[in-house]
Order: structure tokens, then C-alpha cells, then sequence
């Protein structure tokens, strides 16, 4: 009789045969799959005393997946949809695991585990003063001011993701009657977007700073290479910090490099553009995404309730007088 294969090589297999193989998984879901092992194997090994290359795959069991959940949140203040999404991964490994080795009650406990729900927050966005402030902060006399210059107008033109936007190579970019760039989307989506005449501009004085091969980096750090999804969110908050001097309602807040696809994405709503457009436009897999736009658009409601007609005056409000019903008028 066959042994069972050691947790170290179900790992393997998981990422080589099921995701790399079977699947055909992205990159980018094989990176994030990767990071959640990495995050899980380091919590765990000094929780069982061992190194990750000796576990078990029933040493992975509900309560210590339930620990490392509440770690990530805790400890590492990890917000619900990533610790969702690293539930995900450990999920998809065990249904794997599952059907290699006999230790059932264990992996049907893990699978188990639901996701957490999460609040819906209201979509941050900047407004054109906001904007405008942010894309002009990074200093032009500089390299890496004229970089982040032509990233930060390239985000804000594109609504790009972080991972599109410095996935962008030299060859992606076409400069000539009609410029435009294209973009290597989330699950392999591939979009072309149309580039405004002010970030043409900008694109064509930048290309004879850097390396013009087709397939080297839109947008390099110091050493040639693309530049990372930190280092992208490190020069936006430099941006952020130095507009703040001029535009007081960018100070304290939290700008992201999502919160310039949001601000595309109202930008054009405000504009007349219709949703279907929008949709296409960022790469949206359903239009119902895009309609979170609309609820986020105060202008919008305020314009809707001017048509309404207020209502009655001096309308008595129903009390209940049975006292279980005060009761569950109270929770």
C-alpha cells in the first residue's frame, strides 16, 4: 500500500499540479496563495513547536486556522475581505489535500469555517481640487518626481489597478494619432484604454528617461526595475502629504492607489458617462460592481430628492401598547 504524500508535498503539489497545471491559475493568484501559506506556516510553527517542513496536514485543523484568522485581523489589522480571501486559499488547498490523504473529519471541519461578513464602506474618492493638488505635488525638477508625475496621471486616465499600472511595459503604450495603453487586468482581462492628450504629453516626455525596450517597465525604480506595489503606495502618500500644504481637506485622510481608480470612476459618472462604459473602462467582471459608483455620488441623491415631494406633515406614529411587542421594538 502507498503511503499518504507528507504535508510538504501536498504543498507542492497543490501549487505545481492544481493551481500551476490543472487550473492555469494567474500570477497574481498564485502570489496571493503563496503569501497565505507563508503568513500560515510562520504563525504556526511556534504554536506546534515545529518546523513547517515536519507538519501534518491534521495539525492544520479548524482551531488553529480560526487563530491565524483572528491574528490577521488583530495582530496584523487585516481587514475582513483579505482575511476572507486568505480563508479562500487555505479552503482550496484542503478540498486538494483532502482527496490525497485520509484525514477527513480535519479537512471537513476546516472547509467548514465561513467567510466573515463585512460592512460595505461608502466609496472614497478625491474631487477635482483634490485632484488636481495630488497630480501636481511630485516635484518636476526631479527623476522621480517626473516618474511619479506621469504615474499618477496615468492612474487617474486609466483607472488602473496597482498591479496594472506597474505591470504597464514601454510596448504597452502606443503614442501615435489615437494614444492609448494597454492594460494586463485582474484574471487575465486585457483591456485598451484611450489616453488624454495631457497624459500623451506627458508619456512622450518621459519615454527618453528610461529604458525604451518594449518590455521594460513603464514606470522603473532607481535600478531599472519596475517599481513595487509598496513603493507605488509610498510615493502616492509623499504626493499626498506635500498637496496637503495647499488643499487643508487632504489632511489626515487616507488616499490609496484604489482611491484614484474610485475617483476615475466618479470623475466619469459626474461627467454623463454611461455605466456600461465605465464598466468596460476598469475592467469590471459585473456592471453590479459599477453601481456602487452610483450610490456613492452624493450630487446624485441630492438632485433625486429635490424631485420628491415631502411628505405629509403631523403623521401619528404607531406605538405598540402590547408589551411583547415593545419589547422587540426595542432591539
Amino acid at each position: 500500500m502507498t503511503a499518504p504524500p507528507t504535508f510538504p508535498a501536498l504543498v507542492q503539489r497543490f501549487f505545481a499540479e492544481r493551481l500551476m497545471q490543472q487550473r492555469n491559475a494567474s500570477p497574481q493568484t498564485i502570489a496571493s496563495y503563496r503569501d497565505t501559506f507563508r503568513l500560515l506556516l510562520r504563525f504556526a510553527a511556534p504554536r506546534l513547536h515545529r518546523p513547517p517542513s515536519a507538519f501534518a496536514l491534521r495539525d492544520l485543523d479548524a482551531p488553529l486556522v480560526l487563530a491565524f484568522l483572528d491574528h490577521l485581523e488583530t495582530a496584523r489589522r487585516n481587514a475582513v475581505r483579505t482575511r476572507n480571501a486568505r480563508l479562500t486559499a487555505i479552503r482550496s488547498f484542503m478540498r486538494f489535500a483532502g482527496l490525497q490523504e485520509p484525514c477527513g473529519p480535519v479537512v471537513q471541519r476546516v472547509l467548514a469555517i465561513p467567510a466573515k461578513r463585512a460592512y460595505q464602506p461608502v466609496l472614497g474618492y478625491l474631487s477635482r481640487e483634490e485632484l488636481h493638488a495630488v497630480l501636481t505635488a511630485p516635484d518636476p525638477a526631479t527623476w522621480s518626481g517626473q516618474r511619479d508625475r506621469v504615474l499618477l496621471a496615468t492612474f487617474y486616465n486609466t483607472g488602473a489597478r496597482v498591479s496594472e499600472a506597474i505591470a504597464i511595459t514601454v510596448g504597452d503604450v502606443h503614442l501615435g494619432a489615437t494614444p492609448t495603453v494597454h492594460l494586463h487586468g485582474k484574471g487575465r482581462k486585457e483591456r485598451t484604454v484611450p489616453l488624454w492628450k495631457t497624459t500623451a504629453t506627458h508619456l512622450r516626455a518621459w519615454l527618453p528617461r528610461i529604458d525604451e525596450r518594449p518590455q521594460a517597465p513603464l514606470f522603473p525604480n532607481r535600478r531599472g526595475t519596475s517599481l513595487t506595489r509598496s513603493g507605488v503606495e509610498t510615493r502616492l502618500r509623499r504626493a499626498v502629504r506635500a498637496a496637503a500644504s495647499g488643499c487643508p481637506t487632504l489632511r489626515g485622510r487616507r488616499i490609496s492607489p484604489h482611491t484614484l481608480r474610485h475617483t476615475t470612476a466618479m470623475h466619469l459618472l459626474q461627467a454623463g458617462v454611461d455605466l456600461a462604459v465605465i464598466a468596460l473602462w476598469l475592467g469590471h467582471e459585473s456592471p453590479a460592481t459599477t453601481h456602487r459608483y452610483l450610490e456613492a455620488d452624493l450630487a446624485m441623491k441630492e438632485r433625486a430628492l429635490r424631485r420628491l415631494t415631502p411628505p405629509l406633515r403631523g403623521v401619528r406614529r404607531f406605538h405598540a401598547t402590547d408589551r411583547l411587542l415593545r419589547f422587540l421594538d426595542t432591539l
